[in-house]
């Protein structure tokens, strides 16, 4: 009898420890707002934490005189910041700027409208940093740990305007960025001066971007919209950006030292005949993201002969996922010391157009990489799985074409791997790519 009554106490307290334990499993914290949310969590146990907004200012609408935000606060984004014509604001080495939450209207951006500057001169020891409010990254830090590369549109972006070429569609010299209604002046980018100076990005790591701010539209982490050739980029990084890495509209701007790493669209894009150097750059893809290029070239009449150039750059996916290279409408300039692995499928891809009943091909991608004089040139890059061309729609019957043998014969002609270097590695040591580890 007494043998029984032990064990029965036994199992009893057996029970009531496993019950204890089933219980402790759906506890925890359950507010979707927390930096240590838990999907599996049932009940709230009060253990959520969130990012430190103490010492710190928020911001907001327009700023219309020289400005400095400090590096002893963090700023925080609430909405659409915009800097306007004839203002500057600096930003201090190690400052921190967190977007607030909001897709649609309320994505939080800063905006550097045409006519105005940025000064955000960072340094390897003290970058600058843009993040999302849910990054609890705190003053004097320069990664925090709530946030990994998957955490993707928590905040919208940088975007700077200025007053340089671009071609966009219509013979327009001017355009209206994309994400900023056309209500809205500041969102006004374009002109006649190449020499413009929008400023100083260097150091600087734009984080966790990219915002929806409309049915299949969002925000990229940095948006340089007919930018000039006076303003100063280098050493960026941008990290777990919802939509694009960095897209140049147009623009001369020239960037040295540029990191894309695991965004959810293209890793660098191209468009309305940027005509700048991009030099030493990485895009790392994974299965979530699109194309590590995606390079167009003019839309319009206007300034037709601009050319790119790409040197010493890497692109490569950690799964073998998607595409490295698109080569689109017109695209035109240099591709030199490109070095492309890890893909399954490692061609670039070469839009080709057809006239005259599919039989020639017309001004495009293809015909600018293959023409005796191209305006598409690639040298010294490393692209083992060669070239595929493919076409678009006829304008008449809206078939595709068939690609032509010779064309693609041509083109692979143009494009001859050989052993490239790329990009370099080591003059990222500062970034959040380095600091968790994750080339």
């Amino acid at each position: 009898m007494k043998m029984k009554v032990t064990k029965s106490i036994f199992m009893t307290a057996l029970i009531a420890v496993s019950m204890s334990a089933t219980s402790c499993k759906k506890e925890g914290c359950t507010d979707e707002e927390a930096i240590n949310y838990s999907e599996k969590a049932k009940k709230d146990d009060g253990s959520c934490e969130y990012a430190s907004t103490s010492n710190s200012n928020t911001v907001s609408g327009n700023i219309s005189s020289n400005t400095t935000w400090s590096a002893d606060k963090i700023w925080i984004l609430n909405g659409k910041v915009v800097v306007t014509s004839g203002a500057t604001l600096t930003i201090e080495p190690g400052t921190i700027i967190k977007g607030a939450e909001g897709s649609s209207t309320l994505a939080s951006a800063l905006v550097i409208a045409k006519g105005a500057k940025i000064i955000a001169n960072g340094t390897a020891a003290k970058p600058i940093i843009f993040t999302s409010v849910l990054d609890n990254i705190e003053i004097g830090q320069t990664v925090g740990t709530s946030l990994a590369e998957n955490a993707k549109g928590k905040w919208g972006g940088l975007i700077i305007l200025g007053n340089a070429n671009i071609s966009a569609a219509n013979g327009d010299f001017i355009s209206q960025i994309e994400g900023i209604p056309a209500s809205e002046s500041y969102g006004s980018y374009g002109g006649n001066d190449n020499l413009d100076n929008s400023g100083v990005l260097n150091y600087v790591s734009i984080r966790h971007g990219g915002a929806l701010i409309g049915a299949g539209n969002e925000i990229n982490g940095l948006t340089l919209g007919g930018v000039g050739s006076g303003t100063t980029i280098t050493n960026i990084e941008i990290v777990g950006n919802l939509d694009d890495g960095v897209e140049l509209f147009g623009g001369t701007v020239n960037i040295t030292n540029i990191l894309v790493a695991y965004v959810g669209d293209d890793g660098i894009d191209i468009d309305q005949n940027y005509a700048g150097t991009i030099d030493n750059f990485i895009v790392i893809q994974d299965v979530e993201s699109d194309k590590g290029l995606e390079i167009d070239g003019t839309e319009g009449t206007t300034h037709k002969d601009g050319l790119f150039t790409l040197s010493n750059g890497s692109v490569y996916s950690k799964d073998g996922a998607q595409r490295p290279a698109d080569f689109k409408d017109k695209a035109q300039g240099t591709i030199e010391n490109l070095k492309i692995y890890g893909f399954t499928n490692g061609k670039i891809k070469v839009r080709a157009s057809y006239q005259n009943e599919c039989a020639d091909v017309k001004t495009d991608a293809c015909s600018n990489l293959i023409a005796a004089s191209p305006k598409l040139i690639f040298n010294n890059c490393e692209i083992n799985d060669g070239v595929e061309l493919y076409t678009g729609s006829t304008n008449s019957s809206q078939v595709a074409c068939p690609v032509q043998a010779s064309d693609v014969n041509d083109a692979s002609a143009k494009v001859v791997s050989v052993t490239a270097v790329g990009g370099s590695t080591s003059s990222f040591a500062w970034s959040w790519t380095a600091m968790r580890d994750k080339f």
